[in-house]
């Protein structure tokens, strides 16, 4: 059985996102997506409204998992029993910095290894911190978040407005 792990900190979760954590579920005996709490990023969401919203978002993927961990990748991946890392990409720009993660990744732990995904076309713009940023400045961005997101975004809203 193979495992596989989609990490990040996904603050929010996309459409991007679960496009590729669908595809990943189809490639893979069980898919593990790991809420990574960074401690160098103040977050949007906490670690527990994002492990949440993933797992309402993706509620439909019988072999999808969620958690939250911190520390080192391959530590956590060993500790959930995983082999492969899977990667989205959506830019030359995206492989430049997921390369030398992967290569740091491997001469850390030789037995893991990294799987990128290319992004759907009509995701290839779409990040965390771009839906942040339109969040921010009132902007629409409901067809690039799942619906749960959406909804916690507006609540969001009215308790910053209170």
């Amino acid at each position: 059985m193979t495992k596989a792990v989609c990490s990040g900190s996904f603050d929010p979760v996309t459409n991007g996102h679960i496009d590729i954590f669908e595809r990943a579920a189809k490639m893979f005996d069980q898919v593990i997506v790991g809420v990574f709490h960074n401690i160098r990023k103040e977050p949007f969401f906490s670690d527990e409204e994002r492990v949440r919203l993933i797992q309402e978002a993706t509620a439909h993927i019988p072999n999808l998992t969620v958690s939250a961990f911190s520390g080192l990748l391959p530590d956590y991946l060993h500790e959930v029993g995983a082999t492969v890392v899977v990667r989205g990409l959506r830019s030359v720009t995206d492989y430049e910095y997921e390369i030398t993660q992967a290569q740091t990744l491997k001469h850390i732990a030789p037995d893991i290894d990294t799987v990128f995904m290319l992004t759907r076309q009509d995701y290839a713009f779409v990040s965390s911190s771009c839906i942040r940023e339109i969040f921010t400045f009132g902007g629409q961005y409901g067809d690039l978040v799942p619906e749960c997101v959406a909804r916690a975004l507006v609540k969001r809203r009215q308790e910053m407005s209170i």
